[in-house]
């Protein structure tokens, strides 16, 4: 099975997580992306959310949190291998053209979406294993 590595933003304010809606792939999914080849998670993780949120990551206030490994939502024979990180957004972000817009969702809001992302469904789980949220 053929990998997708990817970097992806964990934003946490009131027991909620936030997602960012893809226009493309018409779904809620953790803010960040693809790391290309010669970057490092980090990197990928800064440039990734530049683009998406307009917001400059700090690299010293990005703390590794987790791997979380799913298959790829809409794909059948590829598998998403995600390095996420726990950040602090010190501003409220915006979202870009390719993000049609961003919201806090708690698990029992994100489950009543038309569309779950295997990922982000693993992430919460793994978030209220570790307490970092209640749900």
């Amino acid at each position: 099975m053929n990998k997708l590595y990817t970097a992806g933003l964990v934003v946490i304010q009131d027991d909620s997580l936030l997602l960012a809606y893809s226009k493309n792939k018409q779904a809620w999914y953790l803010p960040g992306g693809k790391v290309d080849s010669g970057e490092t998670a980090i990197q990928a993780l800064i440039r990734e959310i530049e683009e998406e949120l307009k917001v400059t990551l700090i690299p010293e206030h990005i703390n590794f949190y987790c791997h979380i490994q799913a298959l790829a939502y809409g794909e059948d024979q590829l598998m998403m291998e995600q390095d996420c990180f726990l950040y602090r957004l010190p501003i409220q972000p915006t979202p870009s053209l390719e993000i049609e817009k961003i919201a806090y969702f708690d698990f029992e809001s994100y489950i009543q979406e038309p569309i779950q992302v295997p990922g982000v469904i693993k992430l919460f789980q793994q978030l209220k294993a570790d307490r970092q949220i209640l749900y």
